[in-house]
Parts: structure tokens; sequence; C-alpha cells
């Protein structure tokens, strides 16, 4: 059973080139502005992490150390030693 969202009308003045930048934005996404803007919204007010995420983020604040192989210099570095680690797992000739 779908539950019906309320809406409220409400009115903003917005500085004409963020207006502009907004409607540009929500044009690139085959948008309404109404709906991109909402959709920006939603995301800030509701961008809470789940407990899972919470307790990993606890974890990795409260760590005291690292091993030297888990630090990267570049997301890039920390991919390819990624798809290094998966090929070792992939059975010769399974490919």
């Amino acid at each position: 059973m779908a539950t019906t969202v309320v809406r409220r009308p409400a009115s903003f003045r917005l500085r004409a080139d963020l207006l502009d930048g907004l409607k540009r934005k929500a044009a690139q996404e085959n948008r309404t502005l109404n709906n991109y803007v909402e959709s920006v919204l939603l995301d800030i007010v509701y961008d809470e992490p789940n407990e899972v995420t919470r307790a990993a983020i606890e974890e990795a604040m409260n760590r005291k150390s690292y091993p030297e192989d888990e630090l990267y210099n570049s997301a890039e570095e920390m991919f390819e030693a990624l798809l290094k680690e998966d090929e070792k797992d992939i059975p010769v000739g399974a490919v």
C-alpha cells in the first residue's frame, strides 16, 4: 500500500545565478526544477549513516595504527592492489 507524501508550497528568494545553475543541473538530469531541488535537499537532510556504517567509522577512528600494506597514496593505487588481490583468488584457466 503506497503512502501519500504531503507537499506544501514554499517560496524562496534565491540569487539569480544560483537559480540558473539549479535549472541547468535539473535539465542535465531531465528533471523538473522542483524535483531536482527536492532530491538535493532530501540528500542533505537525510544523509545519516546506518548502524553498520557508524560502527565502521567508529572502528576506523579508534584504530591506533594501520599495517603498511593497507596504506595507499591514491585511490588508483588502492584499486590496483584490490585487482591484484582478486587475481590471486581466480584459479588458473578459469578465465
